[in-house]
């Protein structure tokens, strides 16, 4: 006598009452989270031309990692986690590269909003270049804390240390800043 096979059972993620399921396709989650992800690497780059490929990382990213997520309310934050890694790599080659001289080191003047005035310009470059001799995982900390405006506990997330660590980041490029700005 043959066994009965057991009926395959299909297994649906259970939705909290209230909540809206969201379809996570990499379509729809580009048109939604593509602005967001170029923004937090604008800011955190500094510059106009790393964005697209930044944008374009991330997303590819994405694809590999799209089946892993399970609350379509975590999206944007781990998003924004794999831009901060993207971004981290960036710096990390820009600066080999302005270490052989094979990168132009530039302020910050694409990051400012087109409506800023010269004086504004001018400091935000000025705190771009100072960002710049900073080491990477310190001036993306401070540029998440205080320029995304992100809490202490989204920094230390983003940028995959602790809390502590984090503070620590922040603090010691906050310490940079002011010595730079005390000056002049």
């Amino acid at each position: 006598m043959a066994q009965k096979q057991p009926a395959l059972q299909v297994v649906r993620p259970v939705i909290p009452a209230g909540a809206r399921a969201e379809v996570l396709d990499l379509d729809t989650l580009f048109r939604k989270y593509a602005p967001y992800v170029a923004a937090v690497a604008h800011r955190l780059l500094g510059r106009d031309e790393e964005v697209d490929d930044t944008v374009q990382e991330v997303f590819l990213a994405a694809v590999r990692g799209l089946s892993a997520i399970r609350d379509p309310n975590a999206v944007k934050g781990w998003l924004a986690r794999i831009a901060v890694r993207s971004a981290r790599r960036k710096l990390r080659k820009r600066r080999l590269r302005s270490f052989f001289g094979l990168d132009e080191v530039t302020g910050g003047e694409a990051v400012t909003d087109r409506s800023a005035s010269p004086e504004q310009k001018a400091l935000l470059a000025r705190v771009y270049t100072v960002l710049d001799t900073l080491p990477v995982n310190e001036r993306l900390a401070w540029t998440l804390r205080y320029v995304e405006g992100e809490p202490l506990e989204s920094v230390a997330t983003m940028s995959g240390c602790s809390l502590a660590t984090a503070k620590r980041r922040i603090s010691a490029a906050a310490r940079t800043l002011e010595e730079a700005f005390a000056d002049g």
